[in-house]
């Protein structure tokens, strides 16, 4: 097996291993990302159905907007990035209020959900310029929902081209950017789109 100095830049380095293994040279490029292990093993769901320390995004009110990753507070709802996310910029809309269904919300609950969501689609597109948006909320673990406790709107950007064999073969996304940084561009976009 070649070492990386003897390598060519097109070829990838494999680890060595037993002949048939993984480290096997196949022409393979490998994307290890042994993060994503926390988000399958569960980390970060509620403990029980009940408001508190146990649910992420009761826990997330209580801290400062940088460290939870928070873009925007309202009166009743907010917005924070996707610790686990589907492309860069992948935003949650949350009520304060610990409530698991959307017909659960109240009119003003409802109404600043939706007007942080069309506020969201802005600051996405000030800040990435994205080709269209995912929007949508997972009510219930049958219909996907990883954390069904605590409702949230997904605002997820799209670009022409963002999927591609990975998400297919290997359950595994690759984003270019880190959450904080995301984070960061997506509070100076609020700002911008908002004007405060």
């Amino acid at each position: 097996m070649p070492t990386p100095t003897d390598q060519t830049p097109d070829e990838p380095v494999l680890p060595e291993g037993p002949p048939g293994l993984a480290g096997d040279p196949d022409g393979m490029q490998r994307l290890w990302v042994p993060h994503r292990m926390v988000y399958l093993g569960g980390a970060d769901k509620p403990s029980d159905d009940g408001p508190g320390p146990g649910c992420p995004f009761c826990r997330v009110q209580t801290q400062d907007d940088a460290t939870a990753l928070v873009v925007a507070r309202g009166e009743r709802a907010f917005v924070v990035l996707n610790l686990y996310p589907y492309n860069s910029g992948h935003l949650l809309v949350c009520p304060y209020r610990h409530v698991a269904d959307y017909v659960a919300l109240d009119d003003d609950e409802t109404a600043e959900v939706t007007a942080l969501t069309r506020t969201a689609i802005r600051a996405l597109t000030h800040a990435y310029q994205p080709h269209g948006f995912n929007l949508g909320m997972n009510q219930g673990a049958v219909a996907g929902a990883g954390i069904a406790a605590h409702l949230h709107q997904h605002v997820v950007p799209r670009w022409s081209g963002d999927a591609n064999f990975l998400p297919i073969v290997a359950r595994t996304r690759a984003l270019p950017e880190l959450l904080a940084d995301a984070r960061s561009r997506l509070a100076q976009a609020w700002t911008a789109v908002t004007g405060g």
